[in-house]
């Protein structure tokens, strides 16, 4: 099978981030094009054009669009290399559960919701953002445990769906004035263990960066 793979993506998205992981940490080569989502490539509306998002791996000429949806493809694609899901039902439902609490209680909050209300506002509306947003986090780190990482002992679909989210972390604690790690030890030691992947290191952006992106964007909301 010949593998022709562009990633459209831009790189502060952490769904971008899951993509980049996945084919990293399998050892897959791809072309990537960083994307400005305020004046979208023509390929971009083409190769998505219900959504016109990003993340969109092309493969072979062949669109695949969502980031849990592209994960799992390059999962099954390169099932060889690195497999990231459990070749068990039982284990393999697990995790697609817990990767689909992640996206629902924290990424779609992190836009939406609670994340956005953690750097958007401030007095009791701010607190109980952080508060529901450490909740979420304190529930993922009971899921983990003990454990390495959330499938046991090598890195796999949660921890790829739910690391990009660390690049985030710092511009969080800076505007609601709050310690993840005070808070979720075992999730960042987690979040330091995945770092040690090239996969991983190569992929996340400076959380600093990631701050200063937040701190442009509220700028351009007119939010003080």
């Amino acid at each position: 099978m010949a593998n022709e793979l562009i990633l459209l993506d831009t790189w502060v998205s952490p769904f971008g981030m899951r993509v980049r992981i996945a084919l990293r940490e399998k050892g897959i080569k791809f072309e990537y094009k960083e994307e400005d989502l305020t004046n979208k490539s023509d390929l971009l509306l083409k190769m998505n054009p219900i959504h016109k998002k990003i993340p969109v791996l092309i493969h072979n000429g062949k669109p695949v669009r969502e980031s849990g949806i592209i994960v799992q493809y390059v999962d099954e694609v390169w099932h060889d290399k690195a497999p990231l899901l459990p070749s068990e039902p039982y284990p393999r439902a697990q995790a697609r559960f817990w990767a689909d609490f992640v996206d629902k209680k924290l990424f779609n909050l992190q836009i939406y919701d609670t994340g956005r209300k953690i750097w958007t506002t401030k007095g009791d509306e701010q607190k109980s953002a952080t508060e529901e947003f450490i909740g979420y986090l304190k529930t993922l780190e009971a899921e983990l445990g003990d454990k390495p990482y959330f499938g046991g002992e090598k890195l796999g679909y949660v921890d790829v769906t739910m690391i990009p989210f660390y690049s985030w972390f710092h511009a969080y604690e800076v505007s609601g004035n709050f310690s993840i790690e005070s808070n979720c030890p075992k999730l960042m030691a987690w979040a330091k263990r995945c770092m040690q992947h090239e996969s991983v290191s190569k992929t996340l952006p400076d959380p600093k960066k990631v701050y200063e992106f937040i701190l442009q964007l509220k700028k351009r909301l007119g939010i003080e």
